[in-house]
């Protein structure tokens, strides 16, 4: 199947603070040989990765189009480093927290695709640990433990307003974001 059939649902942080991350990305490239983050913006995945026919591809902006967040618009404290260290493809990531709203929008999200595409449901999206990685995929489990000895106890604090969801397509070459939706405001 082609990768022009590749999803993904994000929360997308503003400019500048895509631009911070970007930075320590770019680290992770240069110092730690993992640049497989730099291929997509800064973001929070809501909905993992997912392939569906062609064929469905209209349907799913519909769906998108028609998705209902019950959440309104709220601001997401990042604060820290963390990690999932796998022995095969380890990850680093910016932790957010106090993320109940967060994983109230996710929830939301995953109860409503189950009506639109129950067979791309992963357990990722079942089982929701929010983070905005910055190194994974090809990051070696030294060069992690080398990362994770500095990263772990790096400081990272800011903080973005969640006023959107976003669609994101893969082209063959780069993610794009084709559709956004609002949440309220106020």
């Amino acid at each position: 199947m082609s990768r022009d059939n590749l999803y993904f649902i994000a929360a997308i942080p503003h400019r500048q603070l895509q631009d911070k991350v970007r930075k320590i990305e770019l680290d992770f490239a240069q110092r730690f040989n993992s640049s497989r983050a730099l291929k997509v913006m800064p973001h929070i995945t809501l909905k993992a990765p997912f392939i569906i026919p062609p064929e469905l591809h209209e349907s799913l902006l519909k769906w998108f189009e028609d998705f209902k967040p019950a959440q309104r618009a709220f601001t997401i404290a990042l604060n820290g480093f963390g990690a999932f260290p796998n022995n095969l493809h380890p990850v680093i990531f910016i932790k957010p927290v106090n993320h109940t709203a967060l994983s109230l929008l996710q929830h939301n999200l995953i109860q409503s695709f189950k009506g639109f595409a129950p067979f791309v449901i992963q357990p990722v999206d079942k089982k929701f640990v929010p983070h905005m990685t910055v190194a994974y995929r090809d990051l070696t489990p030294d060069h992690f433990e080398k990362a994770w000895a500095e990263y772990s106890h790096k400081a990272f604090e800011e903080q973005f307003e969640i006023n959107a969801v976003h669609l994101l397509q893969h082209n063959g070459t780069q993610w794009n974001v084709i559709a956004s939706k609002p949440l309220a405001t106020a």
